[in-house]
């Protein structure tokens, strides 16, 4: 089946990417012959022609990573249109419920911002029948943003350093000669510092405290994870949690996914040393993503990201979410359905929508093993 619409999106350089984090809603499955418009609206644009539904019907259950929620919003409306007979219902849980439901057989796939741990791909071949276990598809890249709130200031540079003491109760105060000296000539308020940091088991707390430890060993004496470590601060359930948090509380800081800073949140840009700070663009975040290497053994597309770069215009604080699979082995009732929705969402028309809700593009040559491994999945 080919959808027919227009596209309005341009082109991507690096490729593109795909994925995670939602609501429950409908999608694809239907062997119809005929073609359809798609409806779009909000953000979602786009030539879906490489939809096909392949006769996959039922119920695919999904969980993980709310950092791909809105993503995978914009990916189902694109699926549903072209699709009917497949109801997808994506919990958005975060990575650590995601996993956990995946390794104990509730999920057809789990969406996780870290790629799976040793123990966690043991724990998968028990459900992974027929020798198969979980493996990680990069899809979905994007900044994660050090979204801010403070009254009287819309530019702020933040370095490593002072991220780490902000986020480890040792900086307390706006005005901190510390941030002061990032930011000349910036009217920095006496105002209490109110940072928020997520309360459930988060790739994205695993990926911005694993920045922290590359670029402010000094500073940051945690080890990395899903679940938050250091002391002080207030917490909030997922990134549409700490946003609205942020967004509420004047003198407040967190983290979360470029697309949840808007509406009043203004995302700080890094000085990581190279020529000039570095914005949280989706652009910048691509940049950090093709310096990324694949260390995944056999079908496994974990990546290693080089979370202390100084190269000009790779923003650091990037992570990348991955959809987690049975290489073989996946429940047959699911399989047609799963392949499917994973088929488009890694396509060329899958990662182009992307770029219009604040995600970044999984660079080409990554993208492209992402779908040699989809079309194998058994």
């Amino acid at each position: 089946m080919k959808l027919q619409r227009k596209n309005r999106l341009r082109a991507l350089s690096l490729g593109a990417v795909a994925v995670s984090g939602a609501l429950a809603l409908t999608a694809c499955g239907s062997d119809d012959t005929g073609s359809k418009s798609s409806a779009t609206g909000g953000a979602t644009t786009g030539s879906a022609s490489s939809i096909k539904c392949d006769n996959a019907k039922g119920q695919l259950l999904a969980d993980g990573s709310s950092a791909q929620k809105n993503a995978i919003d914009a990916w189902v409306k694109e699926f549903s249109a072209a699709c009917s007979g497949v109801q997808i219902n994506y919990k958005g849980g975060g990575s650590g419920a995601g996993v956990t439901a995946f390794t104990q057989g509730q999920v057809a796939f789990a969406g996780s911002d870290s790629a799976l741990k040793p123990e966690e791909i043991t724990a998968s071949k028990k459900m992974c029948t027929g020798g198969g276990q979980g493996i990680d598809l990069p899809m979905v890249g994007g900044p994660i943003a050090v979204g801010f709130n403070v009254p009287g200031v819309d530019k702020l540079v933040l370095n490593a350093s002072t991220v780490a003491k902000i986020f480890d109760s040792k900086i307390s105060k706006w005005n901190d000669p510390a941030i002061a000296k990032l930011n000349p000539g910036v009217n920095l308020p006496d105002l209490k510092i109110q940072a928020f940091h997520r309360s459930d088991e988060s790739g994205t707390t695993d990926n911005f405290t694993k920045y922290l430890i590359a670029a402010a060993p000094a500073d940051w004496k945690y080890s990395g994870g899903k679940a938050w470590q250091a002391k002080g601060g207030q917490s909030a359930p997922q990134s549409s949690g700490v946003a609205q948090q942020v967004k509420q509380t004047a003198g407040a800081i967190g983290y979360m996914e470029l697309s949840f800073a808007k509406d009043g949140i203004k995302a700080a840009s890094i000085d990581t040393g190279a020529s000039a700070p570095v914005d949280a663009t989706v652009e910048n975040a691509t940049k950090a993503i093709a310096d990324a290497k694949v260390i995944g053994t056999g079908k496994d597309l974990a990546l290693k990201l080089n979370r202390a770069t100084k190269a000009d215009g790779a923003y650091p604080i990037t992570l990348v979410t991955y959809e987690i699979v049975c290489d073989k082995g996946n429940k047959s009732d699911s399989l047609a359905a799963t392949k499917a929705f994973l088929t488009y969402i890694a396509s060329e028309d899958g990662q182009k929508v992307l770029s219009s809700i604040d995600y970044a593009p999984i660079p080409a040559d990554i993208i492209a093993k992402v779908r040699t491994t989809i079309a194998d999945l058994s």
